[in-house]
């Protein structure tokens, strides 16, 4: 009789050794890169369950200062130079050197990828490997990073920790490297952004050391008058989440997310109501919402069906939404700013935070560079 993978985790746990020797062995498919497919199923399951715990210590980052090189690659989706001059001429108005990396620059691009899989997963990894930079900024999202997750090497990214951010497509890499390489990473603009004062202030709290050996971190704040509360309550936890798309696109495999006791973010464009439905409903069928500990939601763009179709309340989004989350009496609020909105946050994977749904209010209440 075929055993569910819930009863295969609950029968390994019986036996004495079998976490220490389940967890050995994916602590060392980390290090020596093994691809996951040349382990057991059992060892797969618990590393698919919760990846984060193959290595102990949550690896913070440099913090940006004048002087620190960024590089900028397409991990996912092609780019043009053209698209990137805003936000390198930011990034050099705060004293930043800008690399850009060839995939950006690649003229014979693929008509929905940057480069071929094996190109980009080599450049990311080149750049996480030099020393000399400080910053790994996601040109754009797209399409294309689930492509290179198995390229990876998450021990080396372990071994040197430094800034990757982006959002969109970009989640499922921010994701994989906040669990596996246990490193802090960062949801937020990329190169191709607006970036704004306001995403510019959440951008350089967020990521730029603290002037002063001594200085002390001050928690970065958000307060939204015009959130919608969907669960009052107050909630903590460490953040993880993304782009809803793409978290469920990743659900069964090794890179799958752990929402256990997690402020879970969430956003999402151009889907209609009852695509929203059924990626938040496999969210729930996979556990995955009942286990956070609170749901933060972004703004869902041009994801409301056209007003002489919208119900009653006036938005088949805000019912969907509501009739999934409401039951699970999660902390939960709607409409904070980050994903495919002009205005950005910057938000740092593995770092805790407090949901307030109550007062509206999204604190990050630890440093998340050193």
């Amino acid at each position: 009789m075929a055993l569910s993978r819930r009863s295969l985790l609950q029968l390994l746990a019986a036996i004495p050794l079998a976490p220490a020797l389940a967890k050995a062995a994916v602590s060392d498919s980390l290090r020596t890169n093994i691809p996951i497919d040349s382990l057991s199923s059992s060892v797969k399951s618990i590393g698919t369950e919760n990846l984060l715990k193959a290595q102990d210590i949550l690896s913070l980052p440099a913090g940006l200062h004048a002087g620190s090189t960024v590089a900028i690659t397409a991990p996912a989706g092609p780019v043009s130079l053209k698209e990137l001059k805003d936000g390198i001429a930011v990034l050099k108005k705060y004293g930043c050197k800008v690399e850009i990396g060839k995939s950006v620059q690649n003229p014979n691009r693929h008509p929905y990828l940057s480069a071929p899989d094996e190109f980009r997963a080599e450049e990311f990894m080149g750049f996480i490997e030099r020393k000399d930079v400080d910053c790994i900024l996601c040109a754009r999202g797209g399409y294309g990073v689930m492509r290179i997750l198995p390229m990876l090497d998450f021990e080396k990214i372990r071994q040197n920790p430094k800034i990757i951010i982006g959002y969109s497509d970009i989640t499922a890499l921010l994701i994989a490297v906040t669990q596996i390489s246990n490193v802090v990473t960062f949801h937020g603009p990329v190169a191709s952004s607006v970036f704004n004062e306001f995403t510019l202030n959440y951008f350089s709290k967020t990521l730029f050391a603290p002037e002063g050996i001594s200085a002390p971190f001050k928690n970065i704040e958000y307060f939204g008058k015009g959130l919608l509360t969907i669960n009052e309550g107050t909630a903590r936890g460490r953040l993880t989440g993304g782009n809803l798309a793409m978290i469920v696109s990743t659900l069964g495999t090794p890179y799958e997310i752990d929402t256990k006791d997690k402020i879970l973010f969430l956003e999402e464009i151009e889907e209609e109501p009852y695509k929203i439905d059924r990626m938040l409903t496999q969210l729930w069928l996979a556990g995955k919402l009942q286990e956070a500990a609170g749901i933060a939601l972004g703004v869902f763009t041009k994801c409301d069906e056209p007003k002489r179709r919208r119900s009653r309340t006036g938005s088949a989004l805000q019912d969907v939404l509501t009739a999934r989350i409401k039951p699970l009496k999660i902390p939960c609020v709607y409409g904070l700013p980050f994903g495919h909105v002009v205005d950005k946050l910057t938000l740092p994977l593995g770092i805790a935070a407090e949901l307030n749904a109550t007062a509206k209010t999204f604190t990050v209440i630890e440093p998340s560079v050193a």
